[in-house]
């Protein structure tokens, strides 16, 4: 892609998600994540009501009188988006590829984020960490990240959700909001996450495409895994075919839903045929009302 046809793009993609922030994300977005740290203010003496862990041991010590700490909700965060580049997100058979929804999603977050003043960052992986671009605040990162998002070339073509969590969680040393986002075909990686959601807050965005979980009756056809090239014929008109092809998949994503339920992690699903707004609407909501 020439360089003005891939401005061409990051500008048409600026209009459209800048927009949607201003008007719809603005302030469900700050509702559901603002303040998420804790950052130290100072000690008072202890009152009735007050949490027993709050109270600092050493002052109450020195004084023989229990004081506690008093912290302050930070105001500002650091934002990073874990994003799968791996071949299977350049499946797409309804209005746009996976890869084409991630970006829109992405520039949204990040849009979201810098008009509540927060950092934003991106961890691009596949089956290997292809590229870290460190937090930062402003209209031209943001737009570096989408010209990345638009135009990146990843090195392999595999996944390996569990790698890009054990990264995230050795660069970032203090705590921040993570979104992962992926299609979530590779192998498990439930320890990782559960790991990464004890020192972050993660939420979990996966993409897919209706395809993918149903066939609809094309007699035989070729079907190519995007991450091995390996190459297979189905025959779809086949209605056993068909059935075991969506209960497989319905299993895989009830494994899926449960790996992110027992590790903490709020989830949501977006599908390539869709408007993501529904659905982002309904995750900042519901972060909200456990506020």
């Amino acid at each position: 892609m020439d360089t003005k046809e891939l401005l061409k793009k990051v500008r048409k993609i600026e209009i459209k998600t800048r927009g949607l922030s201003n008007q719809i994300f603005s302030g469900e977005y700050q509702s559901a994540f603002k303040g998420r740290g804790m950052a130290f203010s100072e000690v008072r003496e202890y009152q009735m009501g007050d949490e027993i862990r709050t109270i600092d041991w050493n002052v109450t010590a020195r004084f023989n009188h229990p004081y506690v700490k008093v912290f302050d909700e930070e105001r500002e965060m650091t934002v990073m988006l874990l994003v799968d580049v791996s071949a299977s997100k350049n499946f797409g058979t309804q209005t746009q590829q996976k890869r084409e929804l991630a970006t829109e999603v992405c520039a949204v977050l990040a849009f979201s984020a810098i008009q509540n003043n927060d950092k934003i960052g991106v961890l691009f992986f596949s089956d290997q960490i292809e590229k870290f671009i460190p937090p930062k605040k402003g209209r031209s990162h943001i737009l570096m990240i989408i010209r990345e998002l638009i135009d990146f070339k990843p090195e392999h073509r595999g996944t390996d959700i569990a790698e890009a969590l054990r990264y995230f969680t050795r660069v970032m040393k203090k705590r921040c909001t993570s979104f992962l986002i992926s299609d979530f075909m590779g192998a498990p990686f439930e320890n990782e996450l559960k790991i990464a959601n004890r020192k972050h807050d993660m939420i979990a965005m996966r993409l897919y495409d209706q395809h993918e979980e149903s066939f609809p009756n094309l007699g035989l056809i070729p079907m190519m895994d995007e991450e091995s090239g390996q190459l297979t014929w189905v025959n779809t008109g086949n209605k056993k075919v068909r059935q075991g092809f969506k209960q497989a998949a319905l299993e895989r994503n009830g494994l899926l839903a449960d790996t992110f339920r027992r590790s903490g992690v709020d989830y949501t699903k977006i599908g390539t045929h869709q408007s993501y707004v529904q659905p982002l609407m309904t995750l900042f909501k519901k972060r909200e009302t456990r506020r």
